[in-house]
């Protein structure tokens, strides 16, 4: 979706999130795609919380690493900078709920001396907000690694929420595996 011209396409990351954006989109014309989760999903904003498009928020400061987050992954993003300031890893978390347009100014002020990147998305790797994050890195001429976490160019499944996330290492684990596998090679 992020190749058509002029569209936008977002993956919010709760219920009070979607709709924000539903209200938001209602009058505006054009292409709108909006990625959504059919299972219940942990809640991340407060009820009345506005946002804005094409703009990421920062939910948790780092200074180490920097977790780049969309949609239901959000919730295990948060609990992955947990567990790795428990093991001395200062991670940052934003959620970047607009995929197009994507926040190039926070992403390239957020990398700023941090020693990797991560993005963790419910969507395959290919094309997806590790491409567009990928896209602007490269674009700035940054030296800084970049990981993606999500769906390694495989076929969906069908199963629990809890399956699809072990079987597609969707989870809070892999993402902190991610992390220190990188930092300590």
């Amino acid at each position: 979706m992020r190749a058509l011209p002029d569209a936008l396409v977002f993956d919010p990351a709760d219920g009070v999130q979607l709709n924000w954006l539903l209200h938001e989109l209602v009058d505006r014309t054009g292409i709108h795609y909006i990625r959504t989760t059919r299972k219940d999903i942990r809640p991340i904003y407060e009820p009345g919380s506005t946002f804005e498009i094409g703009k990421g928020n920062v939910l948790a400061a780092g200074k180490d690493v920097l977790l780049i987050a969309m949609g239901e992954l959000l919730g295990e993003t948060l609990d992955a900078a947990a567990a790795l300031k428990q093991s001395g890893v200062s991670a940052e978390v934003i959620d970047m709920f607009t995929i197009k347009p994507l926040d190039r100014d926070l992403i390239l002020q957020e990398a700023a001396g941090k020693k990797l990147i991560v993005t963790c998305e419910n969507h395959s790797v290919i094309n997806g907000l590790g491409s567009a994050v990928a896209d602007v890195i490269a674009e700035a001429g940054l030296a800084i690694p970049l990981r993606k976490v999500g769906v390694n160019d495989r076929f969906g499944q069908v199963g629990s929420l809890k399956y699809l996330k072990q079987t597609y290492g969707l989870t809070a684990e892999h993402i902190q595996s991610v992390v220190l596998n990188h930092l300590s090679a």
